[in-house]
């Protein structure tokens, strides 16, 4: 497993196979209006920092494929994919993460 920044954060949590651990990207509560949108009308983000890249998944002759992920990589994600990681599991209540598999990567974000 390869970390980034939060090491500490994520070593409580290794991703296994081609599955990666996601950092959601906060979308913004308050419009340029000044319009307050509420949790129940904000659409998920789909967009997140990959913290933990597993080491990739197998092939049918047992063989490592490499994952095309990176620790630090932007990742743009399907909308109704991935497993969120339970509030407070990474220590931190206000941040929301996600497992994903590689598979559900739609793009890098340059």
């Amino acid at each position: 497993m390869k970390t980034a920044k939060s090491k500490a954060k994520t070593a409580k949590l290794v991703p296994l196979g081609d599955r990666i651990l996601v950092k959601q990207v906060k979308q913004d509560e308050v419009r340029a209006s000044g319009l307050v949108i509420p949790d129940t009308a904000r659409e998920k983000p789909q967009m997140g920092e990959a913290l933990a890249v597993g080491p990739g998944r197998l092939d049918d002759n047992g063989k490592r494929l490499p994952m095309d992920v990176k620790v630090g990589d932007r990742v743009l994600y399907a909308k109704y994919t991935g497993q969120e990681v339970p509030s407070g599991v990474l220590g931190s209540e206000d941040e929301e993460f996600l497992i994903l598999r590689e598979s559900d990567i739609l793009a890098k974000l340059g």
